[in-house]
């Protein structure tokens, strides 16, 4: 396994790789990996010849008052994990590699990135956007693949794919989950023994709500209503949002049209931001 910090080091092999009809597949990571990034790994292994795992704390997708400098980083053991899951090469630039002195250059998503954590975190996919359009340009990859947990990450990087050309796949995998049912998360480790059980009661509400939908339940407003009482009832719990939407636009959805909408939520765990979504 192969651990390239320089940009131009990395862009050169892609472009060799390339060259000798290689495919391909990037997993863009934060570090401070779990089961759910090996599970990426493996739907990448899967389709592609070469697997790139980049790690890279983005610093311009965190508000003022975020969790950048908190931000969990285990830089050995992800490395330990990546070459025990079959990685190729890990890309793990250091932040001025990808943002040098000067830079000004931003990529903006201006419909699907506006609702849900766009209002909460107004410049989070700006910086998401600009660094993944970076990974790309670096990597060239012929697949991508990310997790259905964090949903509207997930389409609004295929907006950007679509409408500025990208010739990439994107792959979404089924969010991985903890026993109990919890989504798996970096910032799960933030979590104090009693937080962890109140932070259960995202998956419960999402949950409870997929029932009234399989028993034939399609107003939406009684949905997010069952939801939200779910969440409510948990002490420490505050929510930030609960919203049936198209699973494509992110628009607030009329009506549940099972197959195309999801259920995605977001509250507060104490201080911990925690997010989810079920596919209705």
């Amino acid at each position: 396994m192969q651990v390239i910090e320089s940009v131009y080091e990395m862009q050169s092999l892609a472009i060799n790789l390339r060259a000798k009809d290689r495919l391909i597949g990037l997993v863009p990571t934060m570090g401070c990996l779990h089961a759910g990034h090996l599970s990426l790994i493996e739907a990448a292994r899967k389709v592609t010849d070469t697997v790139v795992v980049s790690i890279f704390v983005n610093p311009i997708q965190f508000g003022p008052n975020e969790d950048f400098d908190a931000y969990p980083r285990q830089r050995a053991r992800d490395l330990e994990l990546c070459e025990e899951a079959g990685v190729d090469i890990v890309f793990a630039p250091e932040p001025e590699a990808l943002y040098p002195r000067g830079f000004s250059t931003y990529v903006v998503e201006e419909l699907v990135s506006r609702p849900l954590c766009g209002i909460s975190r107004p410049n989070h996919f700006r910086g998401v956007l600009t660094v993944v359009a970076k990974l790309f340009n670096i990597i060239h990859p012929d697949t991508a693949v990310f997790g259905q947990k964090d949903a509207q990450q997930a389409a609004v990087i295929k907006k950007m794919v679509n409408d500025l050309h990208f010739c990439i796949d994107i792959l979404v995998e089924p969010t991985a989950r903890e026993p109990d049912g919890l989504a798996m998360s970096s910032r799960n480790r933030y979590l104090s023994p009693t937080q962890r059980e109140d932070a259960r009661a995202l998956y419960l509400a999402l949950q409870a709500a997929k029932a009234l939908v399989d028993a034939g339940v399609r107003n939406v407003d009684r949905v997010v209503a069952e939801a939200t009482h779910t969440l409510s009832s948990h002490r420490r719990v505050r929510v930030i949002y609960v919203s049936v939407v198209d699973r494509c636009t992110m628009e607030s959805a009329r009506e549940i049209i099972p197959g195309k909408c999801l259920l995605a939520v977001a509250a507060w765990v104490d201080e911990v931001r925690l997010i989810d979504n079920l596919l209705l």
